[in-house]
């Protein structure tokens, strides 16, 4: 089989929402009760961000529609107050986004012409005479844990411990040095490596985040953007080996684009073998041990209990003539999706046939089972991922210095540290090295000292469900604190991680 080249997927509208930050700080903000939009929200949530509709684009500027994730546009009346609702005509609630070097945007009203605009407070379009009160700084909505793609280069960003460094080497995002975490502190960027450590201006990587270590950002709807120093510096690959560093790039602004770090998993066998692609496109349990051709990139909606895996050859699996099961498929054919059963934290896999994905006796996985048994059952484990950064429907899983337990509305993450235990099982370990405790009321501390069992389902690509040590799900709650105390998994049992 000729390689395929590994193709990144296709922008989600995910992909294109954002946080607008006004001069003073605070985010546009749906206001739900009021049928209103006001600028005084001080952290990002879901009725902070806004997907960014684009009709038409140009280098510096963008004809869009702004929608709330509850699906109602932003919408400019004649009096130059604001709304949200439907659109009654083709221009009403499009606004001609103007980018400038400095990071910001400005959103003009395309029927009357004034800026959107904020007091602090309030918002509206009433003046047609730029000021810096009509400045909105983008901040990507999307999950912190990131991976940056060049295109230019066709590939991914990848930190390298040993040498200090991050190059954009790699053609497949397989490893856990390909994700990143993306800090966002007093209107710059830091950029986490999966061992804590912080890319800086020098090239570098160093432990603590500092000024050296803070990042201005352009960025562009689509995903796109561009990082610099704010001194003319632009952060590009550079040289031979593509060395991710500062510069001041001849061919203009270096553009990546960024997207949420994928979820690769790797599948074992009851016979404790991996599951890997061999000779090209066969897939087998052989394996003792974890290689590249042994992991595959979980894709499923979470809208559907279907599932796609992708080998790091490009290809998915997919059922074949015979039965077996070969990673020679292609992403809209109906033989790559999968039905998916968990059971006991292991999964299984039902074929477009109906038969169960199981183990020949030749170690070649094929689909000939009518009833699942232990030899159709797979132990799962997350492959690139050493931790968790959790966001549920109030924001994210940390510690708050004003609360002793640990909350799920925070503005940023605190890592979970994932310690494998059996298939599916995991300990749960704070930042610190103690363990996360349970108390009788279902709520969390991060200082124990017993390692608890916790079990995983991935509910769709970058979803999951915890099962807690006291065998109710995990939620996010309300009020701000996390719970263990769902029966069912409701929506504020899933996270995105």
């Amino acid at each position: 089989m000729d390689e395929v080249e590994w193709m990144p997927r296709q922008h989600k509208a995910k992909d294109l929402r954002v946080g607008l930050i006004s001069w003073a700080g605070s985010y546009l903000t749906f206001e739900t009760y009021k049928n209103t939009v006001t600028a005084t929200a001080k952290g990002l949530g879901r009725r902070q961000t806004w997907e960014i509709l684009v009709s038409s684009k140009h280098d510096t500027q963008a004809v869009v529609r702004l929608r709330s994730l509850q699906g109602f546009y932003l919408l400019c009346e004649a009096d130059g107050s604001l709304c949200y609702g439907r659109p009654r005509t083709s221009h009403h609630g499009c606004f001609l986004i103007h980018f400038h070097r400095s990071g910001k945007w400005t959103l003009q009203c395309i029927i009357s012409g004034r800026y959107l605009e904020s007091d602090g407070e309030d918002v509206f379009c009433t003046s047609r005479t730029l000021s810096a009160y009509h400045m909105w700084t983008p901040r990507p909505a999307l999950h912190v844990h990131v991976i940056l793609y060049s295109p230019l280069n066709r590939c991914y960003a990848r930190a390298d411990p040993t040498m200090g460094r991050v190059w954009v080497d790699a053609p497949v995002p397989c490893l856990k040095e390909c994700g990143f975490l993306l800090h966002f502190q007093d209107g710059c960027y830091h950029l986490e490596t999966s061992a804590h450590t912080f890319l800086s201006h020098l090239d570098g990587l160093v432990s603590q985040p500092s000024t050296q270590t803070a990042f201005h950002m352009q960025v562009r709807p689509g995903g796109f953007v561009a990082l610099s120093d704010g001194e003319g510096g632009m952060l590009y690959p550079q040289g031979t080996r593509l060395l991710l560093s500062l510069g001041s790039d001849p061919m203009g602004e270096e553009w990546l684009i960024l997207q949420h770090c994928p979820t690769w998993v790797s599948l074992r066998s009851k016979t404790q073998k991996f599951l890997s692609v061999v000779y090209d496109v066969e897939v087998c349990a052989a394996s003792g041990h974890v290689t590249p051709m042994s992991l595959f990139q979980f894709e499923c909606d979470n809208k559907s209990p279907t599932l796609q895996l992708r080998s790091a050859n490009g290809c998915y699996l997919a059922q074949r003539r015979h039965r077996t099961v070969m990673a020679d498929g292609h992403q809209l054919e109906a033989e790559t999706f999968f039905r998916m059963h968990w059971h006991c934290g292991r999964i299984i896999l039902q074929s477009p046939s109906g038969c169960f994905l199981g183990i020949a006796a030749n170690g070649l996985l094929v689909a000939s089972a009518t009833n699942p048994g232990p030899n159709e059952e797979f132990g799962i484990q997350l492959a690139n991922r050493p931790f968790l950064a959790l966001r549920g429907r109030y924001g994210y899983v940390g510690t708050s210095s004003q609360h002793d337990l640990l909350q799920c509305n925070m503005d940023q993450p605190d890592c979970i540290y994932l310690l494998p235990c059996r298939q599916g099982i995991y300990h749960f370990q704070a930042q610190g090295g103690s363990f996360w405790s349970i108390t009788p009321f279902g709520s969390f501390r991060p200082w124990g000292k017993f390692a608890l069992n916790f079990s995983i389902e991935l509910q769709g690509s970058n979803l999951l469900t915890v099962l807690a040590p006291n065998g109710f799900y995990m939620r996010s709650d309300r009020s701000g604190t996390l719970l263990a105390d769902s029966r069912d998994i409701t929506k504020e049992c899933i996270w995105e991680f």
